[in-house]
């Protein structure tokens, strides 16, 4: 993935878009940090057609993540303060 810095790819944004098509996803960095990355309608297309929507996420039989529950009495209480 080629980088392009935001100027750069405003000012000669033909050539960028002529990039992305051959040579696939092209980022653009804002002040040297990564800002946004232009990607071909094809390959959008193929990520948005993988995700699942919201739905079929809750009505998966498989679970969505993994949730820690430590076993049941092994922690240990304080007493209760005393009331003065």
């Amino acid at each position: 993935m080629s980088q392009w810095q935001v100027q750069d790819a405003k000012a000669r944004f033909s050539e960028l878009l002529e990039t992305c098509l051959e040579q696939g996803p092209q980022v653009v960095t804002k002040r040297g940090v990564e800002a946004a990355v232009l990607v071909p309608i094809d390959q959008w297309r193929r990520m948005q057609a993988d995700r699942p929507t919201l739905k079929q996420l809750l009505l998966a039989p498989e679970p969505r993540f993994e949730l820690p529950i430590p076993p049941r009495g092994q922690l240990r209480r304080r007493p209760p303060a005393e009331l003065v």
